[in-house]
């Protein structure tokens, strides 16, 4: 029979054979080093919002969900694959245009490529523009795209490939385009009777 004493002794036993049997000099599995860094991120940022100035003017409001840096990279990047909504401030700071896309692209913070449901609004222009790939260039300061473009404007309608226009979005050309647009009425027309 066990007295209390020879239960107490097992006890002990038991909690150093459990205990000291976790307890080792291995270290924890680990994984292999990562030498190519341009596969990662070097920062990762949830439910951003920055600024963007041009020339000490504060110019585009970036917000997202995600936003990844990439600094090994050739070229440089930074990706919102999670969608993106841009605004552009005129010289009174207020917005005169919004971007939004599905993914987004910024290489060497100069070229920016959307891709999926790109959609802009030209408040100043009362324009929309819609395609499914849009490339804007900052540096040149112009937008193009080789993919299908829908431009509505309160007058037309216009639809077609190969687009290219001024960042202000106020030239453009759509190659393949069809459309509707009104035909200017000549005020110097006679009637007949």
């Amino acid at each position: 029979m066990l007295n209390r004493a020879h239960v107490y002794i097992i006890c002990i036993l038991l909690a150093g054979a459990l205990l000291g049997g976790g307890c080792s000099n291995d270290s924890p599995p680990e994984g292999a080093a990562i030498t190519e860094r341009d596969s990662l991120p070097v920062m990762v940022t949830y439910g951003c919002s920055k600024m963007i100035s041009d020339s000490g003017v504060m110019r585009y409001k970036i917000i997202a969900e995600e936003w990844q840096v990439y600094d090994r990279t050739t070229p440089q990047r930074q990706t919102f694959p999670k969608g993106i909504f841009l605004e552009r401030f005129d010289d009174q700071f207020k917005v005169d245009l919004h971007i939004t896309a599905d993914t987004a692209y910024w290489y060497d913070q100069r070229l920016w490529e959307l891709r999926g449901r790109v959609f802009i609004n030209n408040m100043a222009e009362q324009t929309t523009f819609s395609t499914e790939v849009l490339f804007w260039d900052m540096q040149l300061h112009e937008f193009y795209s080789d993919e299908h473009m829908c431009v509505i404007t309160p007058t037309q309608r216009l639809e077609g490939h190969h687009f290219r226009s001024n960042e202000a979005m106020t030239r453009y050309s759509v190659h393949d385009s069809r459309g509707y647009m009104p035909m200017p009425q000549d005020k110097d027309t006679t009637s007949h009777k």
